[in-house]
């Protein structure tokens, strides 16, 4: 079994012998004889120590400012901390706990407590390793099972529509990739954070989940729609609205974690920049950024793939049919995102196919 690594800081080399003698048999010791250099061997990812023993009075940079240093990085600030110091005061030992540390030990240091102590908070460090990495890992299992959900509720509308899993996928990767080109842009960069963006990609999937509740007859017509078959297949978008709805409130709390975004596409994926969509007729950016990219999402892979209605077309002509819908159907500083990622937009249709899924 691998030793646990001290890091041992002290200007005086005898205060470093006596604590590796002490604690040399047991663990591997690194030294440091000032701040800025236990700073340094503390910060290296790839060897951090396991706990750190640290002096107070040094020259320069003394142990309450490295222990300052160290809980303020997000690489060390778990790291223990346990100050061995000759000052006795009262004061200076509240300082140290104040610092972040978890134990004061004053010199001349017992050897018994200098050993019982460093097991200890050793113990309790490796306690809180485990059981942080059991809730990531339980975290992962939930994220998974969500994303998991997301996909086969997703898949019942698009199966029924005689679409295929093909066009869920590529419209993740288009919203996602449009998204993530747009995070620095000014009208964007406010709300496109990459927590928003990964709920995006989640969320994508479900933009067309209220397709269950259209009828046959109109889900998979070959023809054109009647105004009245429209009106019905327009409903979809409140269908859908209303279906993520329900599982939010069932939720409860949780539903702001992945469901608000998910109900928010499903609604106004559909709404036009010129206020001629539905089913609210929004215009500008009165329509939420999540259904404007799932417009263009939506829209450019309908235009690609074949139809039980119609063919599909060249990559070249819904590039062409999309920018002309700039300023019109479609929020122009996207569109224009759209035109500059148009490459990438074709590459992943060529890389996610409906055949691979399942449709010839």
């Amino acid at each position: 079994m691998k030793k646990q690594t001290i890091l041992v800081v002290d200007d005086a080399p005898e205060n470093i012998e006596l604590l590796n003698l002490v604690l040399g048999s047991s663990y591997n010791i690194k030294v440091a004889l000032n701040g800025e250099k236990a700073l340094e061997i503390a910060s290296n990812p790839a060897d951090l120590p396991d706990l750190i023993l640290l002096d107070v009075m040094m020259p320069g940079m003394d142990g309450y400012e490295v222990c300052r240093q160290l809980k303020t990085s997000s690489l060390t600030y778990k790291i223990p901390v346990i100050f061995v110091s000759a000052l006795n005061d009262a004061h200076d030992e509240s300082k140290g706990f104040e610092m972040g540390a978890v134990d004061y030990i004053t010199k001349p240091v017992s050897t018994p407590i200098v050993r019982a102590r460093v097991k200890t908070h050793l113990a309790l460090y490796d306690q809180n390793k485990l059981l942080e990495d059991r809730i990531r890992e339980r975290t992962e299992e939930l994220t998974h099972a969500q994303d998991v959900a997301y996909i086969g509720f997703a898949a019942l509308a698009e199966f029924r529509d005689h679409e295929t899993g093909a066009h869920i996928i590529r419209t993740q990767q288009y919203v996602r990739t449009l998204a993530q080109y747009l995070s620095i842009h000014p009208r964007f960069q406010s709300y496109l954070s990459n927590e928003e963006i990964d709920l995006l990609h989640k969320s994508a999937p479900l933009h067309d989940i209220g397709k269950i509740a259209v009828p046959d007859r109109i889900l998979l017509k070959p023809g054109k729609l009647t105004p009245e078959e429209f009106e019905e297949m327009k409903k979809h978008t409140v269908y859908g609205r209303d279906a993520i709805a329900q599982a939010e409130q069932a939720l409860g709390n949780l539903k702001n974690s992945f469901l608000r975004l998910a109900k928010e596409i499903a609604y106004t994926h559909h709404e036009k920049w010129d206020g001629s969509g539905y089913p609210q007729g929004l215009a500008g950016d009165n329509i939420p950024v999540s259904g404007r990219l799932m417009a263009i999402a939506d829209i450019y892979d309908a235009l690609i793939s074949r139809r039980v209605y119609k063919d599909a077309i060249p990559h070249e002509t819904a590039v062409e049919i999309i920018a002309n819908e700039r300023g019109k159907q479609l929020d122009p500083d996207m569109v224009g995102a759209f035109l500059e990622l148009q490459d990438t937009f074709g590459n992943i249709a060529q890389n996610i196919t409906d055949t691979a899924y399942g449709n010839p």
